[in-house]
C-alpha cells in the first residue's frame, strides 16, 4: 500500500475533460513575434525571416493540435493509434494539470483569496500574494503536463535536432497550458510521419520539463507543492514535488567496463557472471521470455558479499560491460541502474517510490537489464531494526515485495544484484531471495598476488618477471574447477561439524534421501535454512547443469543466435546442457549454506564486539568516576 499519497478521483479530471477538449481543437494564443512567416519558401521546408526588427511586438497566434496532428497522415481520413495516442494524451494531461492545479489551490489559501476576489478586487497584500498563488499554480499546470507527456509518449530514440522552449506565461494555469500547448503544436510542425511526430513531441516534453525546473526558483509560492506526492492510478502517474521527474530520458550508460582478464582472484563469481550475461541476450523479445528460465539455470537475483576492496565494484563493471558489449552487437537496448542511499528519502513513502520505479524501470520487458543495490545493508534495514529510517524499511518491503512476490515474473530479460560488505546486516527474508551467494574475496594465492601486481603496476618499468607463469592462475576453466572443488567439503568450522558427523553415521550421499537428511541436518544446526534456501539450492544446481559454455561465435554476429527465433535459441542451449551429478549437488549444498553460517557467524561476532566495547567503557567510566570523587571533583548532583 502506498502510504502519504494524494490521490486524485477520476471525477475531479473528467469535470476539466471539455476544457480540455477545447484546447487541443482551437485556441488564440498570444506570443513574441519573431519575424518569422507563416509561408515557407518554396522547396526549402524554410520560412522567410524578415530583416525588419519586430522586438517587443506580441501577436495573437491560432492553434489547432487536433488538424495539426492529423494533417501528418493527409490522404488517411482516420487518425493512427499513435496520432490518436498524441491527441488523447495531451487532452487527458490538461485534464490532469487542471485537477492537479485545483489540489494546490484548495491546500493553500488560493481557493479562498479566488472566492473573495470573485466579489471584490483585491488589495494591498492580499493582491500580491493572490497573484503569487496564481502564477505558482500556473507554474504547477505546465510542469504538471510536460511531465505527463514526457511519461506517456513512447519513443525509444532522439530526433536529429531538439525542438524549441516554450513561450511559457504563468498569468493563468489555462494560459500556461496554452503555452506547452502551442510548443508542441510548434515541435511536430512539418515532420514527416508518426515516428518523427512522437520523437519531437517527446523530446519537447523533455525539453520544456528542463525548462521550468530552470525557473522554478523564480516563484515562491511552492513550497506546499516540493513535498507532494500525487498519484493517478488509472494512468499509474505519480508526481513527487520537483525532486523525481516521471520518464526522464534514459542517458548514455558512462561506465569504466571491466574485462574478466582485469579481475583477478574471485573466480566463481566471475565465472557465474560471464555466463548471466551470456544468459541476458538470449531472450526473445517476441516472445518476451528466456529459454535459460524454461529450461533452468537463469539468474534473477543474487548476492555479492566480501571485505571492502575485494573487487564488487569492478565485478558490477564488467559485467555491465559485458551485457552492454552484447547488446551492441544485438541492436537490443540495454538498461543498467542503481539503487543506492541518495535514494532514500526522508518524506513518507517517497523510498519506496523510488524503489519501485527502479525496479519497474530495470524490468522493462522491451530492453536487457541489469540493476544494482550497492551497499544493500545501508539501503534496505533490518524489519527488527528500530534505529532504521521508515525510507529504508520501506525498500525493503518493496524489494522482497519485486524479488519473490506474488505478483513477480520472470521473464529472462534482467537481473538483479546486491553487494554488500556486510552481509549479515541485511534483512534475513530479503537475503534469502538471493537465489545466488557470491563470495567476492579477492586475490588468495601467492600467484594472486603477483598477478595483480603486475597488471596494476603497469608497463613503465624494466623489473623482471621472475620465476611465474603470469596469469596462469586466472585461467577461468582452470581456476574455476578448483574452486568448485574446494566446496567437496564446508569451509566454515558450524556447516564442518555438521558434514563429518553425517559422514560418519551415513557415508558418502548416494540417493536423494541421503541428500534431503543432510539438508535437515543443516537446518537443525541453522534455523535460517528454511524451504527458501532449498529453492536457491535447487535452482543453482540447475544452473550448474547449464554449466554449459555457449560460444562465443554465437555473439560475434546478431543472427547467430540473439535474433533467431525463440524456438530455434532454445533448441540449440537443449544441445549443449547435461544431467547433474551428486558431486555437484553436494558442492551447491555446501556453498550455499556455508554463506548462511558465514553470515551468522559475522552477526554473531560483531554482538560479542560490541558487548565487549561497552563493557570497557563501562569499566573506564567506574575507573575514571572513582578518581575524581577522591579529588573531591564528583558531584551527585
Amino acid at each position: 500500500m502506498d502510504i502519504g499519497l494524494t490521490r486524485i478521483d477520476e471525477e475531479a479530471i473528467v469535470k476539466h475533460r471539455a476544457t480540455a477538449q477545447s484546447f487541443v481543437t482551437r485556441i488564440i494564443v498570444m506570443e513574441d513575434s519573431t519575424g518569422k512567416s507563416d509561408t515557407t519558401l518554396a522547396g526549402t521546408g524554410r520560412r522567410f525571416v524578415s530583416t525588419v526588427s519586430t522586438g517587443g511586438v506580441r501577436r495573437t497566434r491560432e492553434i489547432e493540435l487536433g488538424r495539426q496532428i492529423a494533417s501528418i497522415r493527409p490522404d488517411e481520413a482516420m487518425l493512427s493509434p499513435a496520432q490518436h495516442n498524441l491527441l488523447y494524451r495531451a487532452r487527458r494531461g490538461i485534464a490532469i494539470a487542471l485537477a492537479v492545479s485545483d489540489l494546490f489551490a484548495r491546500q493553500t489559501e488560493l481557493e479562498s483569496l479566488q472566492s473573495r476576489n470573485r466579489s471584490a478586487p483585491l488589495a494591498g497584500d492580499d493582491a500580491v500574494r493572490f497573484k503569487t498563488l496564481i502564477s505558482a499554480g500556473a507554474y504547477i499546470a505546465a510542469f504538471t503536463l510536460s511531465a505527463y507527456l514526457l511519461q506517456m509518449l513512447d519513443s525509444d530514440t532522439e530526433p536529429g535536432s531538439d525542438p524549441n522552449e516554450p513561450d511559457l506565461l504563468f498569468d493563468t494555469p489555462q494560459d500556461a497550458l496554452k503555452s506547452i500547448i502551442a510548443g508542441l503544436a510548434d515541435a511536430i510542425d512539418g515532420v514527416p510521419d508518426e515516428a518523427a511526430m512522437l520523437q519531437r513531441a517527446k523530446a519537447f516534453a523533455r525539453i520544456s520539463v528542463d525548462g521550468l525546473l530552470g525557473r522554478r526558483a523564480r516563484f515562491t509560492g511552492l513550497g506546499s507543492f516540493e513535498d507532494s506526492h500525487i498519484r493517478i492510478e488509472a494512468d499509474d502517474f505519480t508526481i513527487n514535488g520537483f525532486d523525481v521527474t516521471p520518464g526522464q530520458r534514459r542517458k548514455p550508460l558512462a561506465m569504466q567496463f571491466k574485462k574478466p582478464n582485469e579481475i583477478i582472484g574471485n573466480h566463481i563469481a566471475k565465472y557465474q557472471a560471464t555466463k548471466l550475461a551470456k544468459m541476458l541476450v538470449a531472450y526473445d523479445f517476441d516472445r518476451q521470455m528466456n529459454p535459460f528460465v524454461e529450461l533452468g539455470g537463469f539468474l534473477f537475483t543474487f548476492i555479492g558479499d566480501g571485505a571492502p576492496g575485494t573487487g564488487k565494484t569492478i565485478l558490477i563493471q564488467m559485467i555491465a560491460g559485458l551485457i552492454n558489449d552484447y547488446c551492441e552487437v544485438a541492436g537490443y537496448p540495454f538498461h543498467y541502474e542503481n539503487f543506492g542511499v541518495d535514494q532514500i528519502s526522508s518524506y513518507q513513502g517517497k523510498s519506496g517510490q523510488n524503489c519501485k520505479e527502479f525496479v519497474n524501470t530495470v524490468l522493462n520487458p522491451r530492453a536487457i537489464g541489469f540493476g544494482t543495490i550497492d551497499d544493500i545493508d545501508q539501503v534496505a534495514a533490518k524489519r527488527s531494526d528500530d534505529r532504521a529510517s521508515a525510507g529504508q524499511h520501506e525498500v525493503t518491503g518493496v524489494l522482497m515485495e519485486s524479488f519473490a512476490g506474488a505478483t513477480t515474473v520472470v521473464r529472462g530479460n534482467c537481473t538483479f544484484g546486491m553487494f554488500s560488505n556486510y552481509p549479515e546486516n541485511v534483512d534475513d527474508a530479503l537475503r534469502q531471495r538471493a537465489g545466488a551467494r557470491w563470495l567476492v574475496d579477492g586475490p588468495q594465492t601467492e600467484a594472486d598476488y603477483i598477478d595483480i601486481f603486475v597488471l596494476l603496476a603497469g608497463k613503465n618499468h624494466s623489473i623482471p618477471l621472475g620465476d611465474h607463469d603470469l596469469y596462469e592462475a586466472q585461467a577461468i576453466r582452470k581456476a574455476v574447477a578448483a574452486a568448485y572443488e574446494g566446496h567437496d567439503r564446508p569451509q566454515e568450522d558450524g556447516l564442518l561439524a555438521v558434514y563429518e558427523r553425517f559422514m560418519e553415521e551415513r557415508g558418502e550421499p548416494k540417493t536423494m534421501a541421503d541428500v534431503g537428511a543432510y539438508l535437515h541436518r543443516v537446518k537443525l544446526a541453522e534455523p535460517r535454512f528454511t524451504g527458501r534456501a532449498i529453492k536457491n539450492i535447487t535452482d543453482a544446481i540447475k544452473m550448474r547443469a547449464m554449466d554449459i559454455d555457449l560460444p562465443d561465435e554465437w555473439f560475434e554476429t546478431p543472427d547467430a543466435f540473439m535474433r533467431k527465433p525463440y524456438d530455434g535459441k532454445k533448441a540449440m542451449i537443449e544441445e549443449l546442457r547435461s544431467p547433474f551429478s551428486m558431486g555437484i549437488v553436494m558442492q551447491e549444498i555446501n556453498r550455499y549454506a556455508d554463506s548462511e553460517f558465514r553470515y551468522t557467524d559475522k552477526s554473531d561476532a560483531a554482538a560479542v564486539e560490541t558487548i565487549i566495547r561497552n563493557e570497557r567503557l563501562r569499566n573506564r567510566a567506574v575507573r575514571e568516576i572513582g578518581a575524581l570523587k577522591e579529588k573531591g571533583l564528583w558531584g551527585d548532583g
